[in-house]
Formats: structure tokens, C-alpha cells, sequence
């Protein structure tokens, strides 16, 4: 029996009746039923080393898949941590392991080495995850699986209450998960978060056999647990905010000077970039130019409750910004590596736009087709790179090359190349 059927046959854990589906494709139709606590009631918070070994002594003679989740503290503190994390495995139960006071989980990773990985939205919680040394060889992805499977909605509540017939509380997703001690509430809906992570998995993976894209979501996932950490964004203050409405050199430059004036005192505080100074308030000091810090304090995101000396701190900025030659000024825009906005294709390439209308137009037809959003089955950018530079014979092995060359997948490839070809040489 599993979690699901286990959780359903208890009373004690819901409000009204019904159950989970018999199989994994089904739709339900039954009231949902709240899942109220976890199984075993919410497991004790790990905190030592004598505890964690424990606990991997105890997933490593488990059986099956491990369920595991993280929770970050977005928002409220610098960077993207892990500050709670969740696994789920049979014959072990489940557990929450705190990463601040065991920082290093690479004993764990390697217990877990080999077994396949549960997780929803796999890629935001890989990122925390490898920073304490854990990291999946295989995975399985339930968003990415109900994406490919065709569900409107893939959230990991939305998901379950469709597909498992169970209403997860949601309520506590967005809080600071850096307080310590954790309230009680928050362990339960933590717990709760992997409780069902693998009866999902079974049911999605009956789903997407059943459709005949199992293949498919194979393939995915495994370029999922592949992929290489993502290289640092190159001029991350680039993506402040309001940045369309920056358009001289000098200004770019205050938002330089500012954004990383702000980066600087946030990872020194340890809390989110935001809360030290709004994305709001660089925008418009660039445009104002402020001569000096009262200038400053007339502006909006400045004057509340802002001290003399953060005042004086963030006009410094302003002012290196000024004082810097034009030759040290940033570009107006990062140097494009790919084809130009499609918006200029028409002025600069008919045919190239005429191209990218037709792929366009193909690949969204064949999507419907498929039940599955655009971007799964093929990247907006892939579409965009081929139609730009296409090959210079249009024919299944050089459509299917120049696919593959940039990343898409063999199943995206063999999907793909036909209607492209149709595109490329109307």
C-alpha cells in the first residue's frame, strides 16, 4: 500500500471522503481530501552530526525513489541557500534536516548516489542543494512531467489535489525560512511537501506512458541532472528593474555604481538586495542625477526613514558614477550573441521574419498536437537561431544537426525537424 492509499484510508487525516485514483491517468472527480499531518507526525528538525548520521543510515536501506524538496528564504535574506531540507523514502520515512547547522550533506548525496531523485521544479532547488553537496544522478521532475503530460496547472499543490485527489496547505511557501527555531506549522507543511512526492511520480509516469511520452520525459530529466552548474550572469545589475526606462551611458552608470553598492552591503548584512535599497529607487536616482544627498532624499526610496550616513553612501555612488571617464562608461546594451529582437527581422531579414513566422506558426500546431506547451517541446531561442542562420541545404540531417547543436534533445530533434523543414523552405 502506499503513502497515498495509507493517507486516504486514515480518517483521522482529512475532512472529507474520497480517495486517490486507481491509476496514475485518471482525473479526479471526488471531493479532495486536506491532508492535515504527516504519517508519522512531523519528524524531529536534524541538527547534529550524531542525528544525520542516523538518518542516512536509515534512507540508504530504504527502497525506492527519495522524495526531496528545499526551502530558501528568497526574499529575506543575500542569495539563494538552502535553510530546511526534505526527503521521503520507503522504509525510512521522512526527515528535515537543517543545512545551517549541518552544512555539509555530501555523506547523504552519496548514500542517495545511484537512487533516482523526486523532486518539483527540479532546477530551483538543484542550485541550493549542490552548494551542500548534494546532487542527483537521476531524477525524476513532477512539474516538467505535468508540462509534458498536458496539465494546465503544474504546481506541486495544483498537481496533487489533480492527480492524487489530495489538498496540500500552501500557505507557508513564502515565509522566512531562515528563522530559527522553525514554528511548528511550517515543519508540518514542509513535511507534507514530500509526503505524496512519490505516489505523484508513479501517477505522472503511468500518465505519461499511457500518452507515449515517457521516452520524452526520460530524456529530459537526464539532461536535467547532466547540465553543468549555470555559469554567473555576466552584468547581473543589468536586470534591475525598470531598466528599459535608462537610456544614456552616464545613467547606466549610476545603476552600476548603485546596484553594486547594494549588492556589497546586502551579502555583508546577509539579507535580500531588496531590502536594502528597491530596484525603484536606482532607477530613479539615474534619471535624476542627484547633486548631493538632500537632492537624494527628495527621491523616491530615499527619504523614508533613510539615515544622514546611508544617505551620504548611496550619493557616493552617484557621484563615482559622474566622475568616471567616457571610456569607462557601460555600453548601452550586452553584446548580442544570437539573432537580432524578431521585431527587427522584419527591417533587417523579410525572409529570415517570414521564416520565423512560418516555424512559428508550425511548432505551435504541432504542440496543440501534442498536448504539451510550446517550450517543452522545443526553445523559443532554438526556433529563433535556426530561422536566423539556417543551413545552407535545408534537409533532414542538417535541420536535425543544427537542432541538436544547440542543446534540443533527441526526441525535440525527431519531433521537430519535420515541420521545420516544411518552415525553412517555404
Amino acid at each position: 500500500m502506499t503513502d497515498a492509499q495509507e493517507t486516504a484510508a486514515d480518517t483521522s487525516l482529512r475532512t472529507t471522503g474520497g480517495a486517490p485514483p486507481d491509476d496514475g491517468g485518471s482525473s479526479v472527480t471526488e471531493a479532495p481530501i486536506p491532508l492535515l499531518e504527516p504519517r508519522e507526525g512531523i519528524p524531529p528538525v536534524i541538527a547534529d552530526e550524531a542525528a544525520l548520521t542516523k538518518v542516512i543510515a536509515a534512507f540508504s536501506a530504504g527502497s525506492g525513489p527519495v522524495a526531496v524538496d528545499a526551502e530558501r528564504a528568497s526574499g529575506y535574506r543575500y542569495g539563494q541557500r538552502a535553510y530546511l531540507v526534505q526527503l521521503r523514502r520507503e522504509g525510512a520515512g521522512s526527515a528535515l534536516i537543517d543545512p545551517v547547522a549541518c552544512p555539509d550533506l555530501s555523506a547523504l548525496g552519496e548514500a542517495l548516489s545511484g537512487v533516482e531523485w523526486v523532486l518539483h521544479a527540479a532546477t530551483q532547488d538543484l542550485p541550493c542543494l549542490r552548494e551542500i553537496g548534494m546532487t542527483p544522478s537521476r531524477l525524476f521532475d513532477t512539474e516538467l512531467a505535468g508540462r509534458l503530460a498536458g496539465f494546465p496547472r503544474v504546481g506541486l499543490g495544483a498537481m496533487v489535489e489533480n492527480v492524487l485527489g489530495f489538498v496540500l496547505e500552501k500557505g507557508h511557501s513564502a515565509v522566512d525560512w531562515s528563522t530559527r527555531p522553525l514554528p511548528e506549522p511550517w515543519l508540518r507543511y514542509a513535511a507534507l511537501d514530500v509526503e505524496l512526492l512519490v505516489d505523484l511520480r508513479d501517477a505522472l509516469e503511468k500518465e505519461l506512458d499511457r500518452q507515449g511520452k515517457l521516452e520524452w520525459a526520460q530524456q529530459e530529466f537526464d539532461a536535467i541532472a547532466a547540465a553543468p552548474p549555470a555559469e554567473p550572469r555576466k552584468d547581473p545589475w543589468r536586470r534591475t528593474s525598470g531598466m528599459h526606462k535608462v537610456r544614456r551611458r552616464r545613467q547606466l552608470a549610476v545603476v552600476r555604481e548603485l546596484w553594486q553598492t547594494r549588492d556589497r552591503i546586502a551579502q555583508k548584512r546577509d539579507v535580500s538586495p531588496g531590502k536594502v535599497l528597491s530596484d525603484a529607487a536606482i532607477v530613479e536616482a539615474s534619471l535624476s542625477m542627484p547633486g548631493n544627498a538632500h537632492a537624494l532624499a527628495a527621491l523616491n526610496g530615499f527619504g523614508h526613514r533613510m539615515g544622514r550616513r546611508q544617505l551620504e553612501q548611496w550619493q557616493a555612488a552617484v557621484d563615482r558614477a559622474k566622475a568616471l571617464a567616457e571610456s569607462q562608461l557601460p555600453a548601452p546594451g550586452q553584446p548580442v550573441t544570437g539573432p537580432p529582437p524578431p521585431r527587427a527581422w522584419a527591417d533587417k531579414d523579410p525572409v529570415a521574419a517570414a521564416r520565423l513566422s512560418a516555424a512559428r506558426a508550425a511548432v505551435s500546431t504541432l504542440a496543440e498536437q501534442l498536448n504539451m506547451p510550446q517550450e517543452n517541446l522545443i526553445t523559443p531561442d532554438t526556433v529563433r537561431r535556426v530561422c536566423w542562420e539556417p543551413p545552407k541545404v535545408v534537409d533532414a540531417g542538417s535541420v536535425a544537426e543544427a537542432l541538436a547543436g544547440y542543446g534540443a534533445r533527441a526526441w525535440q530533434v525527431e519531433l521537430v525537424t519535420p515541420v521545420l523543414i516544411a518552415a525553412l523552405s517555404a
